[in-house]
């Protein structure tokens, strides 16, 4: 009884999923305003139609995908654009490991294919989730929300050929920083969280000031994680 219990709870359903996709769906639509914007760019940097949609499909990393357009031309420098792609991505590293516990159960190619949609919104919304089931509907269903937006607004960029070139002139690139901070501050509030979070952010900002660009991306990330593998581990109240 208790290994179909343990199975039941970590095995989504499609209720699960629709719950993903419901709750990303309002950030979602934020999204939609970022593809936009790449779908416009990529196609002055000289890329069709096809190129850009593909990319946005495949890549699905719209950060990445609009430095690699920094570094597109007729001759692609294969291995900065390779470096620069792996230094933004880096912190997907520690967000797998971190979902890891909730994926073990899955069948290898669910597994893998789960991570396909893993991003910065569903993981850190995922991780709030009450159950396994939950957890992985929501990495999973609102990855499907994000990605389906992000396909819209790049498809609307490619077929209008315009729209918001300079999304942080409207305060736009602040959306995910806020969305990621309400994360943290309606998680539990203890040393435990704090610390990392604290030292990664500083890491961070020494890392913008001081580093090559992008370098922040993994320097914050080692910080923290070097900081939670350090800190001891929580006490267990006892039992009454």
């Amino acid at each position: 009884m208790a290994l179909m219990t343990r199975a039941d709870t970590s095995r989504p359903t499609l209720g699960h999923l629709v719950d993903g996709f419901r709750r990303m769906a309002p950030l979602s639509l934020f999204v939609i305003v970022f593809g936009l914007a790449f779908g416009v760019a990529a196609l002055q940097q000289g890329l069709s139609a096809f190129e850009t949609l593909l990319m946005s499909g495949l890549v699905f990393a719209g950060a990445a995908q609009f430095a690699t357009l920094e570094l597109w031309g007729d001759t692609i420098p294969l291995l900065p654009l390779v470096a620069i792609t792996l230094a933004i991505n880096a912190r997907h590293l520690l967000m797998g490991a971190a979902f890891y516990p909730h994926l073990r159960d899955l069948p290898s190619g669910r597994r893998y294919a789960s991570l396909i949609l893993l991003s910065d919104a569903n993981w850190a919304m995922a991780m709030t989730g009450e159950t396994t089931a939950a957890r992985l509907g929501i990495l999973v269903g609102g990855g499907l929300a994000l990605w389906s937006t992000w396909m819209i607004g790049t498809g609307l960029g490619v077929a209008f050929g315009s729209g918001i070139s300079e999304p942080d002139r409207f305060g736009l690139d602040a959306i995910m920083g806020c969305f990621l901070l309400a994360m943290l501050v309606g998680d539990k509030r203890d040393l435990g969280v704090l610390l990392p979070w604290g030292a990664a952010a500083l890491a961070a900002l020494a890392a913008m000031a001081w580093l090559p660009p992008h370098a922040h991306v993994i320097v914050g990330a080692l910080a923290g994680g070097v900081v939670g593998l350090l800190l001891p581990p929580p006490r267990k109240e006892a039992a009454p």
